[in-house]
């Protein structure tokens, strides 16, 4: 699914959302109630919260199995791609990415409580070189197929080997300034010892 308008940008920057969202991703329909237990909030916002996503296409009602009175919510579509440049996507980014930092940080956290095999496993990884915004645009779309029979498992596409487990992976490119469009700072040393140098 793309998004392009910013009503539904907008809608998605809520950190509740996104949680519910990544969680109806991981275990199928689920009802309001079922998604307050699983994240630790109110039936009553949960509730709010899957009506406003059903608004704009995000998710949707999902037959019941049971109890008729029961309203469960499914995921419309597991992959979804913002257009940028708009104030919305970028409040919508924003949110986002200190959504994945805390994640990362409570890998950090917790890890050493995790089974060997997946503190092992488990990477972050970074490098700076030089590439053309072709070619930036090239390794997006290299890292996305890269991750699509994984991504397959999710829509129930493909099935999980036995002993998975849901894995967060985060890809990011982002053009560094230019440095010729970065003066150099003054360096203190040239013209003597700073002004706040101890002297005898």
């Amino acid at each position: 699914m793309r998004v392009t308008d910013p009503r539904a940008m907008r809608a998605m920057a809520h950190p509740l959302r996104l949680d519910l969202l990544d969680l109806l991703s991981r275990v199928g329909p689920a009802t309001a109630a079922s998604c307050a237990r699983h994240l630790g909030t109110s039936q009553a916002s949960c509730s709010f919260h899957l009506r406003q996503l059903a608004k704009y296409g995000f998710v949707a009602e999902a037959p019941s199995s049971t109890d008729q009175r029961e309203r469960p919510w499914k995921i419309v579509d597991v992959e979804q791609q913002f257009s940028s440049g708009s104030p919305a996507a970028a409040e919508f980014e924003r949110v986002f990415i200190e959504r994945e930092a805390v994640r990362m940080l409570e890998w950090i956290e917790g890890r050493k409580h995790a089974p060997e095999e997946w503190r092992k496993a488990g990477f972050s990884t970074t490098v700076t070189a030089p590439m053309t915004a072709e070619e930036l645009d090239e390794l997006g779309d290299a890292f996305r197929k890269l991750l699509e029979p994984y991504a397959d498992r999710i829509a129930g596409r493909a099935p999980a080997p036995e002993g998975a487990r849901f894995v967060r992976i985060l890809t990011n490119g982002s053009p560094l300034p230019s440095t010729a469009d970065t003066p150099e700072k003054d360096d203190p040393g040239k013209d003597g010892p700073e002004k706040d140098a101890e002297t005898e």
